[in-house]
């Protein structure tokens, strides 16, 4: 069965990862669909967020603990139930941190079966570890020259340090 894992990715982080690992280890094929997200305003460009995402998910220990499934990463705009029917999958995953993350979930999850009934959203729960752990935090750190290895991996750091020079030690 092949799932869709959407998102802004802005940047990724260990939250993202522990998210995908474990859709990885539920299903055979997963689509990390990146929105372009416009209202949001992302600080890297959905090319940038997909190049990351891809660089994240192709490191030693995260190839290891998923070889068994297939993954690609692609970048969307519009619905993202047009975007399932597109690649044919009828899943898609959503992570959840906490009780606000539900509320808006919810409420995105029921609106994609409005729009699409064919398409189901399963909701994975962060573990203990990553619950704390949101690509806006991240950039809030980032911003004021905090360590970022706590949120996410080296490249994205790397990364987030020549987008926000100014700011950044």
């Amino acid at each position: 069965m092949k799932v869709v894992y959407p998102g802004t990715f802005d940047p990724v982080t260990f939250g993202h990862l522990d998210v995908a690992r474990r859709a990885l280890r539920l299903f055979p094929q997963v689509i990390f669909a990146v929105s372009r997200n416009r209202p949001k305003e992302p600080i890297f460009t959905a090319e940038e967020r997909a190049d990351l995402l891809r660089r994240a998910l192709e490191t030693s220990d995260f190839k290891d603990e998923t070889k068994d499934a297939e993954w690609e990463v692609q970048i969307f705009d519009g619905f993202l139930v047009d975007f399932c029917r597109e690649v044919g999958a009828r899943l898609t995953i959503r992570g959840i941190r906490a009780v606000s993350d539900f509320e808006n979930e919810f409420q995105m999850a029921w609106t994609n079966h409005r729009l699409n009934s064919d398409v189901e959203t399963v909701f994975l729960f962060a573990t203990e570890s990553n619950h704390f752990v949101s690509s806006r935090m991240a950039k809030e750190v980032a911003r004021l020259g905090g360590a970022l290895d706590a949120f996410v991996p080296p490249p994205v750091a790397e990364a987030l340090r020549k987008k926000l020079p100014e700011k950044m030690g």
